[in-house]
């Protein structure tokens, strides 16, 4: 009977609690309501006490937190060196550690397809050793035609020495040089020449010839004259009967004979003075003009054929250097196809550290050209890569603190310092093109051999750390027509006042005037009746 009793008093007083839970959840309810109600209209209920917060003197630590991906600090990136695109033909396993014995011995890491390229290295060996050939023979040719100017103009040269020495010869050194000069003012004619023969600097063979003419006629004169003065005795010794007919006849054809000769030698010395003279002496000096004109022309000559020779050697230089250039990068080409260690480090696949990569990185995939392959990292100093929004970015510096946890080991806390940033924005992302962000590193301090590469961390970079300054959480900061304000409790209403606010984080801000240390201030202020505010619109 009691445990009956007990049951029924049992079950009233859960019938009881539960009415009184019901009562007070329905007057909650309408509180908030009712609340909702006034904050919504605009209007301002100053018997309304929401949460409160005293003002205070703290420290203020003002920082930024991104996440990122753990790199690490220094790590070798092999990339494809091949030209277009090729295969994979083998690759070492992800994870491999490579040895300072492995590099020593130039162990490979990848092997490319170079099947193509040796078939075109083949062929530009032979194109090259061509272009070699023509390179010899062009060079060849060119010191020959040198060889051969010179030959040419020493004969030319030579030419004009012997003409020069022929007309000294005849006309003597002055008169042949001052003819010269005159010939190569195009100022000489027969007349001026002619007149030569009476100069009396002249010299040389036509002095000779002309003194032996002139002796020749004094020579018939004086014959002449004997043979008259014999004729004349002998007419005399004629008519007295001293000597016969003949000899009388045989004295006059003396006579004649020796007119006649002198005759002859004085129009031989007209002849040679009207004709042979200037003849000879044109004939020299346009000997002398044509050797030079000659010379001139083998000059030009030599230097059009030089000019040409050297114009076909360098283009075979060009082409042999062109040949020899490509050669030498299908080579490289074929000698990138095998890559080898170049430092210790364990193997790691870039496909497994870049998220947005399209190529996995395994034998048979096809490649590009300056693409990663793997990457050996030095595990022994790590980083982590994030990226700063452009309204922060101006706030890092290198060389700020920074903290830092890591996914895998959230019980673990690690320290470290901004390295560097990036002077510009990252690419556009299609997704969001109106992010601007900086990518940024951030050390970690210590060498921590579980660290891998492509782990994710969070990242609190310190920017400044205030002292004892009067702060006040961030939500009870507003801005009221261009002024920031907070509402002080004040009895139960909200005070607007106006503050001077200074730096900043996510939780709280600081107070520069406005507020005194023990105010207690509304963490959410009310909003402005909208019926006031239409009416200062009005």
């Amino acid at each position: 009977m009691e445990k009956d009793e007990k049951k029924i008093f049992g079950k009233i007083l859960k019938l009881k609690w539960f009415r009184w839970v019901l009562a007070v959840g329905v007057i909650a309810i309408a509180i908030v309501i009712f609340v909702l109600f006034k904050a919504t209209s605009g209007k301002l209920d100053k018997s309304y006490v929401a949460g409160l917060f005293t003002v205070c003197r703290s420290d203020l630590t003002i920082s930024i937190t991104e996440s990122g991906d753990i790199k690490a600090l220094n790590s070798k990136d092999i990339k494809s060196e091949v030209e277009g695109r090729t295969t994979i033909i083998s690759i070492v396993d992800e994870g491999t550690n490579i040895t300072a014995e492995d590099v020593n011995d130039g162990k490979i890491l990848v092997e490319l397809d170079s099947s193509d390229i040796k078939q075109r290295l083949t062929q530009q060996e032979i194109n090259f050793l061509n272009s070699e050939s023509s390179y010899t023979e062009a060079k060849e040719a060119l010191d020959i035609q040198k060889k051969q100017n010179d030959s040419d103009i020493k004969a030319g040269q030579m030419k004009v020495k012997f003409a020069l020495m022929d007309i000294q010869k005849y006309l003597g050194d002055f008169v042949a040089e001052k003819n010269i000069s005159a010939a190569a003012n195009s100022e000489s004619d027969t007349n001026k020449i002619t007149t030569l023969i009476d100069d009396p600097n002249l010299g040389g063979e036509a002095l000779q010839k002309s003194r032996e003419l002139d002796g020749d006629i004094y020579l018939k004169m004086q014959e002449l004259e004997l043979a008259k003065s014999k004729l004349e005795w002998t007419e005399k010794l004629f008519e007295k009967e001293y000597v016969s007919l003949n000899d009388k006849e045989a004295d006059r054809l003396d006579k004649e004979s020796k007119n006649i000769a002198w005759e002859k030698a004085k129009t031989a010395k007209e002849l040679f003075i009207k004709y042979e003279f200037p003849k000879q002496t044109e004939k020299f000096l346009s000997d002398y003009n044509e050797a030079m004109r000659e010379l001139e022309r083998t000059r030009a000559g030599a230097r059009s054929k030089l000019a040409q020779a050297q114009a076909k050697l360098k283009s075979n230089e060009a082409t042999r250097s062109l040949q020899k250039e490509r050669l030498e990068k299908l080579s490289k080409q074929f000698n990138a196809c095998i890559i080898k260690a170049r430092s210790p480090g364990q193997v790691v696949y870039w496909s497994s550290t870049d998220r947005w990569s399209r190529t996995k990185i395994e034998e048979g995939a096809e490649i590009r050209e300056r693409q990663n392959i793997i990457s050996i990292p030095d595990m022994s100093e790590m980083k982590v890569e994030i990226k700063i929004h452009e309204t922060w970015i101006d706030k890092i510096k290198v060389g700020q603190k920074a903290k830092i946890k890591i996914a895998a080991f959230l019980d673990k806390n690690f320290t470290g310092s901004v390295l560097k940033k990036k002077p510009l924005a990252d690419p556009e992302d299609w997704l969001n093109p109106d992010l601007r962000v900086y990518s940024t590193d951030v050390s970690i301090e210590g060498t921590h051999d579980f660290l891998k590469t492509g782990m994710t961390a969070k990242v609190e970079i310190v920017i400044e750390q205030l002292e004892d300054v009067i702060i006040v959480p961030v939500q009870a900061i507003v801005n009221r027509d261009g002024k920031k304000v907070c509402y002080v409790n004040n009895g139960g209403s909200g005070e607007e006042r106006e503050v001077e606010t200074g730096s900043f984080n996510d939780d709280s801000v600081e107070i520069k005037s406005g507020l005194i240390v023990g105010e207690k201030v509304l963490l959410s202020p009310p909003r402005i009746r909208r019926v006031e505010s239409e009416n200062k619109k009005i």
